[in-house]
């Protein structure tokens, strides 16, 4: 009996009465745990408007975006079609009928990003060219019989008239797939829509083109074989001249795998132009510059969480709907974790909100390391008012974050004034996406790092047009900023733009008389006078004093530098930023980076982290028996050396399972509990193999092998 049993560490701990009644007991929710229900609630609807808000803006934006491309592909289109209806001239005919127009979409490597694209590009398809649009994909289309039927299926379910009983009936018939079927529909669809129409001029909808193209839009086009993309483009080739088919290759790499996986007498056949789509970090810039920059939402993200958001975009994926998905879920987690999240509404609500805080949330209020830094700098005297009165507080609670809206306001207009100087300059000190010079600000004072102090010094040796392009473009961005805080600065900025106008009228001028002194130098030709010229330039050069221009340029520079100072200030720094900012980095960098080993260990090992059942809590090393069976099974694994005996294993499963206080044993049979008790036990084994913690043993039949090292 040398068997190493699994039996002998294996203690069962009976839970206690207080225990069964705590696991009877409803679980405390959200508004339990973190603060009263109708604050919960409130909360809770607040973060939900405010979602709502930033998602139909991020859909906004994404439609802007692509509507140029969109416009391009529809052009393409028309034109395509337009070529393939006229036959005016033979031989033209003859070299159409031979060539599929097909568009190569380039997409970008964010392939998580063009579900959404191709969503969209669908719709307006079949909104503006034609109702018969397929969408293809490559793990739906194995062979070219497969795609054959997932075209097929697809446009005959593209356009169907609720009015036409006739047409439902046959679009529900089984027809053999074929590219013959499919221009036998395609002719009888179009014949019974030129007939229904008035003067046989299109379709019923104005919006659909007479005898609409069949648009195939291929997604993903890199993974298609090679075999099944060729044997539709030469099937498709032989009867282009009775199918209008038009082909869109979704391409996230590069145009050259067209000709890398189709041969020249196959791509010979397709007639290819190029779109391109905007690069996926233009559009995350544009993302953040128009929904994390602005005050229409009050919701801001600090330096820490953005960073994390932003290296995830470009380290792993470059998919602006991830980061959008990170943004949401920051925003769930701070109206979650954070009881003042209440105030993070809009302006018009704020007020009603602060009056109605309780003296609990006026605690928490009180708490807040921002608003602790401002009570130590206040009077004695106000010390004690805003400590002790609720209602003293409120009001300075109602004029704190009114300064913080203002701030936020005033924020970014100088930011992208910055931005204008700094986006430009070689070496990018400052970074060339607005978003990296956002970072740099939130993170501590700028204008105290090293990059801000070279790109000053850039800065100061800027040419006289550039200098004058970005005063004008800083003159259009605070016109258009809200409030009447930068009406001061604009008309600095436009004296400063006068003035430079006065130079360039000054320095024309002074050419015309520089030209009669020149004429008087060519005449001293002797040594004497050459040499006299030569120490003076010397002597210019060692004492040189700065033009107008120069003085100018530098007055133009450290009045930025100004407003970066006075305005670009620290979120951190700033009173009550607690109850806007979302700071908490690790907690979404738990959420967003996997850790699967520490996360299956935790599962198994304390399933009370993950399922929040009362029951399931136990001491260190017990074993509960209301724990799943997978739980229990890892647990008593956990006691075993290198070899575990299943059948050792299995007594011990059953003792924990068994352990149930109070169990009537006259309910069932033992053998009816013996077998339940093995099934369960099986699929328990089962499910650790399947995820890599055990493995069958060639040295004992009844053993197993374990791959782990121990805990975690």
């Amino acid at each position: 009996m040398s068997t190493c049993s699994v039996s002998k560490g294996c203690f069962v701990f009976k839970p206690s009465a207080k225990r069964r009644r705590l696991s009877q007991k409803k679980e405390k929710g959200l508004g339990e745990s973190i603060g009263d229900s109708e604050d919960t609630e409130l909360r809770f609807v607040t973060c939900q408007s405010l979602w709502a808000q930033i998602k139909a803006k991020t859909e906004q934006i994404q439609e802007d975006l692509n509507k140029q491309l969109f416009d391009n592909l529809v052009n393409f289109l028309k034109l395509s079609h337009s070529e393939f209806q006229e036959k005016t001239a033979e031989w033209t005919y003859r070299m159409k009928s031979r060539e599929i127009p097909t568009a190569a979409l380039i997409l970008g490597v964010n392939v998580t990003d063009h579900d959404l694209t191709f969503r969209s590009l669908s719709e307006v398809l079949q909104n503006n060219v034609s109702p018969y649009v397929a969408l293809l994909e490559a793990k739906d289309c194995p062979g070219i019989k497969n795609l054959i039927q997932k075209l097929m299926g697809q446009l005959m379910n593209c356009y169907v008239d609720v009015e036409d009983e006739d047409y439902v009936q046959v679009s529900q018939k089984r027809v053999r797939c074929s590219m013959n079927s499919i221009i036998t529909w395609y002719q009888s669809v179009t014949k019974k829509t030129e007939s229904t129409t008035p003067n046989g001029k299109g379709t019923s909808s104005s919006r659909h083109w007479q005898s609409p193209p069949v648009v195939v839009i291929f997604k993903d086009m890199e993974s298609f074989t090679t075999k099944v993309l060729q044997d539709f483009i030469l099937i498709s080739g032989q009867h282009i001249h009775e199918l209008p088919l038009v082909l869109i290759f979704g391409i996230a790499t590069s145009p050259m795998i067209i000709h890398s996986l189709l041969p020249h007498s196959v791509s010979s056949l397709l007639c290819i132009e190029l779109f391109q789509s905007l690069s996926c970090k233009e559009h995350l810039s544009t993302v953040i510059d128009q929904v994390l920059l602005p005050t229409n939402f009050p919701f801001k993200l600090g330096e820490k969480v953005l960073q994390v958001l932003i290296n995830v975009f470009l380290y792993h994926d470059f998919s602006v709907q991830n980061f959008i998905k990170g943004f949401q879920l920051c925003l769930v987690e701070h109206f979650f974790s954070q009881p003042l999240s209440v105030l993070c509404c809009q302006n018009e609500d704020t007020k009603k909100r602060i009056n109605s805080l309780t003296h609990e949330q006026c605690e928490n209020i009180r708490r807040l390391p921002s608003f602790r830094s401002y009570v130590e700098s206040q009077a004695s005297e106000k010390q004690v008012a805003l400590l002790t009165e609720d209602d003293i507080l409120k009001g300075i609670i109602q004029k704190l974050l009114k300064d913080l809206n203002v701030y936020h306001q005033n924020y970014l207009p100088v930011l992208r004034c910055l931005h204008v100087f700094t986006s430009s300059l070689p070496k990018y000190p400052l970074g060339k996406q607005i978003t990296e010079l956002h970072c740099a600000c939130l993170e501590n004072k700028v204008w105290e790092t090293k990059e801000y102090e070279s790109s000053l010094q850039l800065a100061r040796m800027l040419n006289k047009s550039d200098l004058v392009t970005m005063l004008q473009q800083c003159v259009e961005i605070f016109v258009s900023s809200s409030g009447k805080e930068f009406d001061k600065t604009v008309e600095k900025l436009k004296e400063f733009l006068t003035q430079f106008q006065k130079l360039e009228e000054e320095a024309f001028q002074e050419r015309d008389v520089s030209v009669s002194p020149q004429k008087e130098l060519q005449k001293k030709t002797d040594l004497y006078h050459l040499q006299k010229t030569l120490l003076e330039l010397k002597d210019s050069r060692r004492s040189k004093k700065l033009t107008k221009f120069e003085m100018l340029r530098f007055e133009v520079v450290d009045y930025i530098d100004s407003l970066v100072r006075n305005y670009l200030i620290p979120a951190h720094h700033k009173t009550l930023h607690e109850i806007v900012y979302f700071n908490r980095a690790s907690v979404l960098r738990g959420h967003l980076n996997a850790a699967p080993r520490t996360a299956l260990h935790t599962a198994l090992n304390n399933p009370y982290s993950y399922l929040k059942n009362q029951a399931l809590k136990s001491d260190g090393g017990s074993i509960s028996n209301k724990a799943p069976d997978i739980c229990i099974v890892y647990k008593l694994h956990l006691e075993c050396g290198r070899l575990i005996n299943l059948v050792d294993w299995l007594e011990a499963f059953s003792t924990v399972v068994m352990s149930v206080e109070g169990q009537n044993a006259d309910a069932a049979s033992s053998d009816q509990v013996d077998d339940t008790i093995h099934a369960r036990f099986i699929r328990a084994v089962s499910e650790l193999e399947l995820l890599g913690f055990i493995k069958s043993s060639k040295q004992k039949t009844d053993h197993v092998a374990r791959l782990t090292w121990g805990g975690c």
